[in-house]
């Protein structure tokens, strides 16, 4: 292990965003975290995954751990389901295709989402109707100050919308080593749900698609709709799905009858922040090399050159616009540094 002074972050960010770490270092095993840890316990530090789901507006003046950690087995089986343990520096989508490959079920919808495994349940993260919390079980995380090793189970990690206790409680003082899912090895639960995916499957004349099937269908859809980060600098959705309540909603569908809306419970409906965007006029809207992709509005870009401030001056912008028409404030999804 060798600590890189000065270093570009250029690499390990999707925005590809150009900003330096005072220090620079990456961890292949447990044990070499636990020691760099302990060597530097009074020093500041910057915890690195895959660097999908962040925004870097300056340098880092701290030293950066870059979690790169790889490996997964089945820890345990029955005739149902299978229990994978997976490290926390796997690629989330190449790990997705693995289990996808054994015919393991669960992660298919998820399909395509940048970023690696350990920071997964950090943002609970989801799509098309399916979220990491679905086939959870538990997380081993080592304490920052401690360098012990903490399991947390579903329960302990408080999953949100977008939201888990790594996030709120427990922020920067654990880092997931570890996380291990529970998947279906037969008779496993199709979720089409969503129309995108129902036409999808349409289109290729599949009837009964099987998990495979429904990945390729997902995969299909995000490139149609999402930049790749290697081409366009991006970190997936930037906004989370505004929730609202039922009497909020009512005043906005009076006002905007076409608005879409999801129903989330007798008092609560979900709105697509993308619709309130692109029909608040800023799908495809550029200010220099920041910019709200052309495909779907949901997504902030870096057309090459753009800094992070710049990015968030943008989003600040959406935000701003989207409230000022709708009265609906969104959030950002990614965590801006």
């Amino acid at each position: 292990m060798q600590i890189q002074h000065n270093f570009s972050l250029k690499k390990h960010n999707t925005f590809g965003i150009e900003v330096k770490a005072k220090q620079f270092i990456a961890v292949h095993s447990v044990d070499e975290l636990k020691t760099i840890l302990e060597n530097h316990q009074n020093d500041k530090k910057f915890i690195l995954g895959g660097g999908s789901n962040m925004l870097l507006t300056k340098d880092i003046d701290a030293l950066v751990i870059h979690i790169d950690l790889k490996g997964k087995k089945i820890i345990k089986e029955n005739e149902n389901h299978v229990w994978i343990e997976s490290q926390a520096g796997e690629n989330w989508h190449e790990f997705v295709l693995w289990t996808i490959d054994q015919n393991f079920g669960g992660l298919e919808n998820m399909s395509l989402i940048p970023g690696n495994v350990g920071t997964t349940p950090v943002q609970n993260i989801g799509a098309y109707g399916a979220e990491i919390k679905d086939t959870f079980i538990s997380c081993d995380a080592m304490e920052v100050a401690t360098q012990k090793i903490k399991t947390f189970n579903k329960e302990e990690c408080k999953f949100g919308y977008r939201e888990s206790i790594f996030k709120n409680e427990v922020k920067n003082q654990f880092i997931i080593t570890s996380v291990v899912f529970k998947l279906t090895k037969n008779n496993h639960k199709i979720s089409v749900d969503y129309g995108d995916i129902k036409a999808e499957l349409a289109k290729n004349n599949i009837e009964n698609p099987t998990i495979k099937d429904v990945s390729n269908a997902v995969i299909t859809i995000r490139n149609s709709k999402l930049p790749n980060p290697k081409e366009l600098g991006n970190s997936g959705s930037f906004f989370k799905n505004p929730v609202i309540s039922k009497e909020q909603f009512l005043k906005v569908q009076s006002q905007f009858p076409d608005v879409k809306y999801f129903e989330v419970s007798d008092t609560e409906v979900k709105v697509p922040a993308g619709w309130l965007i692109e029909h608040a006029g800023l799908k495809g809207y550029r200010k220099d090399d920041a910019g709200v992709h052309k495909n779907q509005a949901l997504v902030i870009v870096n057309y090459g050159n753009a800094t992070g401030k710049e990015l968030l001056e943008l989003s600040k912008f959406v935000q701003k616009t989207v409230f000022d028409k709708y009265g609906i404030a969104i959030e950002a999804e990614v965590n801006v540094i």
